[in-house]
């Protein structure tokens, strides 16, 4: 058995190595292979994956390569865990659209748009070398804009599920809450990707959200999704907390405008985080990457892959084809709900209907995903000014054109076909 992950030099990657060493005995790999174009984070980020590997006993073998080719062939999953541009294009994301008076964000709204024009040819790119040397093998789609990234994948007919840490955090926020074990915790998390609700919490079966909603709990519920106690009171349910971006606008983005954007922190965190990994000490994960914003993900993503190669039916919140799990959405969405995973990939619960006030946005921003696909496929200035529009978080057309020009000649070596270069 073979485990590729591509962007293998991310700072994300000890976590999930972690994930897979503890997994051992129930997932037995072969082959961990790590691949990225960066020889210098693969270097650093690679030999702590050997010493961590080495804490568990771990018997596969660990392979880091910046062959792509190599890293592919033969395998029996793919993750793939790109950021292209990096974190300087992440501030870009940031803080270009606040010189339009827009919320800049890097998985939604503008800064998001312009992420995903950057990111879907890529991963297709790869996702079609899957399909030559690796065509059994299951992709695990990690990069953000997770939602889009899948539907552009599931539409060029790859064999992929996409995966957010999310859900599995309220899971494990809320097994504390609780006292009981996370997997006697089961949400009704259902949406879009970075675009859900948490409309039930069962314990053993027994519904617990009402009494989170109305104890001592709700305050602090609020502040952990960074909305009012009033919202969630009135929704019944719990927003994911990058929701705070729909239902606190004015509020976010009179924040950001005096300067407070997440990049700039996460750039000093990984700077800290790769000295941290340079330690030949070091042989665990450090403390420091629970602040860089990816826990749990190495429970979610080993667990994930170990269902889908082992078929061991286990429950987890993914990303798939929505064909009528969501009532009003059309049957190639792409939405996040829970599933049961085997080897023949996810198989949806069935979930309730989404009430207005939810669906309305839903499928506002299910109509920007499909423009922002046909954007990056096809370097159309008119679709992805269109798709602009569509997105809930800039909508009027007065700043959408002068905030595209803006958006594409900040990211214009990404680009390509929308400066006539399609081949570049």
């Amino acid at each position: 058995m073979k485990i590729t992950v591509v962007g293998g030099g991310s700072t994300y990657t000890p976590e999930l190595v972690e994930g897979f060493g503890r997994r051992a005995g129930v997932l037995p790999v072969d082959e961990l292979v790590l691949y990225d174009i960066a020889p210098e984070r693969l270097r650093v980020v690679g030999g702590l994956a050997g010493r961590i590997l080495a804490r568990h006993a771990y018997p596969g073998r660990l392979t880091v390569t910046q062959d792509l080719d190599r890293a592919l062939e033969g395998a029996d999953a793919v993750l793939i865990q790109l950021r292209i541009g990096g974190q300087a294009a992440r501030l870009v994301d940031e803080t270009l659209p606040n010189r339009f008076g827009l919320i800049g964000q890097e998985t939604t709204g503008p800064g998001g748009f312009a992420k995903a024009l950057r990111t879907v040819p890529v991963v297709l790119g790869i996702a079609d070398r899957v399909a030559a040397l690796a065509p059994d093998a299951w992709i695990v789609d990690f990069t953000n804009p997770v939602g889009i990234v899948t539907r552009a994948l599931l539409d060029a007919g790859h064999r992929a599920v996409g995966l957010c840490n999310v859900a599995i955090k309220f899971q494990r926020d809320m097994a504390v809450r609780l006292g009981v074990a996370p997997d006697q915790v089961r949400l009704g998390h259902a949406g879009l990707n970075h675009l859900s609700w948490i409309r039930s919490v069962t314990a053993d079966g027994v519904e617990r959200l009402p009494e989170l909603l109305a104890g001592d709990e709700l305050t602090e519920l609020a502040e952990q999704v960074r909305v009012p106690a009033g919202l969630l009171r009135d929704l019944g349910a719990i927003p994911s907390y990058y929701l705070h971006y729909f239902y606190c606008t004015d509020h976010e983005l009179s924040s950001q405008l005096k300067g407070a954007h997440r990049a700039e922190q996460v750039l000093a965190i990984e700077e800290e985080l790769l000295t941290l990994y340079e330690d030949p000490a070091l042989d665990h994960k450090p403390e420091l990457l629970e602040s860089r914003g990816g826990a749990y993900y190495s429970e979610a993503a080993a667990a994930l892959v170990t269902s889908l190669l082992t078929g061991d039916g286990a429950h987890h919140y993914v990303d798939v084809r929505n064909n009528g799990v969501l009532a009003g959405l059309p049957d190639e969405a792409v939405v996040e709900v829970p599933a049961h995973v085997d080897t023949a990939g996810p198989h949806p619960v069935p979930v309730p209907p989404l009430p207005p006030e939810m669906l309305g946005l839903v499928q506002a921003v299910t109509a920007y995903e499909t423009l922002a696909i046909e954007a990056a496929l096809t370097g159309d200035r008119s679709v992805a000014r269109r798709a602009l529009v569509a997105n809930p978080l800039v909508r009027q057309w007065e700043p959408a054109a002068p905030l595209l020009d803006a958006l594409l000649e900040a990211n214009r070596r990404y680009l390509p076909r929308f400066f006539g270069d399609a081949d570049g």
